[in-house]
């Protein structure tokens, strides 16, 4: 069985100055190309739409749906195979679970890939050769509805699919740029909120895959200290309740079979631009009773 994981992206600028956190996506590539996954699905915080939408290209591209940075960035690419027959399967089990907002999967053959989905890869399987789908993000569904989509799409790790969320775990990005411009990407002083509400968040993630209740963490937004200052929109952080739907599996259970043992890694835990926290997670196994967070890698 593949893990299930949750990446903080970061900027655009990771992809040229990699720091701390590119390093561990790097250490992070080389065991999951060990993995051997036949194709990943990405959920991206920048494929939003008020419905979800699965792409369906034969041969993906990199979108650079940005704009301001360096030259260089624009000359990346990541022209990975599609997979038509996956997106059909990703459609057939999210319309069969019946989530709410979530009865229909409408299909794309244009949209390329947006920088949450080919920045990760480029880290991952920088050889392009693993084929890449995009299930876009409903924004509009709250974090209970995307957890019941993350649990549609658990058998796809049975299947040699790895699943994927792409955001970031605090997304301010007028906290980035400040009052006198941008902050620097590595080194700047993290701001106090900024470990309070992660903190909670561990610590509700802990409560939620120790008993496989998620009431407390899908109503973060309410209960976590300084949540909506972390998101004040939270489609960056909406990737990881898909991410945690798929680690604790379907609700009628997988078939029996011989599965890693249950466990989740925190692989990368940087803070970028003194606000953007990079918390990334690598899932294992499936239900609940999982072992504690551990810490990422110095």
């Amino acid at each position: 069985m593949l893990p299930a994981i949750y990446i903080s992206h970061g900027s655009p600028m990771l992809a040229l100055e990699p720091g701390r956190s590119g390093a561990a996506f790097d250490a992070l590539g080389e065991v999951l190309r060990q993995r051997k996954p036949r194709a990943v699905l990405i959920v991206s915080a920048h494929w939003i739409y008020s419905t979800l939408v699965v792409g369906t290209r034969q041969r993906q591209e990199a979108w650079h749906d940005f704009g301001g940075f360096p030259r260089a960035l624009y000359e990346l690419r990541y022209d990975a195979p599609g997979s038509p027959a996956l997106a059909d399967r990703v459609k057939a089990l999210v319309e069969a679970a019946h989530v709410p907002g979530a009865a229909v999967v409408l299909q794309d053959d244009e949209r390329p890939l947006d920088h949450g989905a080919w920045m990760p890869m480029r880290h991952f399987f920088p050889d392009a050769d693993i084929p890449v789908v995009q299930l876009a993000l409903n924004p509009y569904l709250p974090p209970a509805a995307q957890i019941g989509i993350g649990r549609a799409l658990a058998p796809l790790r049975d299947e040699g699919v790895l699943v994927l969320g792409s955001g970031s775990f605090t997304h301010n990005l007028q906290e980035v740029f400040g009052t006198g411009g941008r902050r620097e990407q590595h080194g700047s002083p993290v701001e106090p909120y900024v470990e309070s509400f992660r903190g909670w968040m561990i610590e509700a993630l802990d409560e939620a895959l120790a008993s496989g209740d998620t009431t407390r963490i899908a109503d973060y937004r309410a209960q976590a200290p300084y949540a909506r200052r972390a998101h004040p929109t939270d489609e960056h952080l909406l990737p990881f309740f898909v991410a945690l739907g798929a680690a604790l599996g379907p609700h009628d259970g997988l078939p029996a079979q011989k599965t890693l043992p249950a466990g989740v890694a925190r692989v990368a835990d940087d803070v970028t631009y003194g606000v953007l926290a990079m918390d990334t997670f690598m899932f294992e196994g499936v239900g609940a009773e999982q072992s504690a967070l551990t810490s990422a890698a110095a």
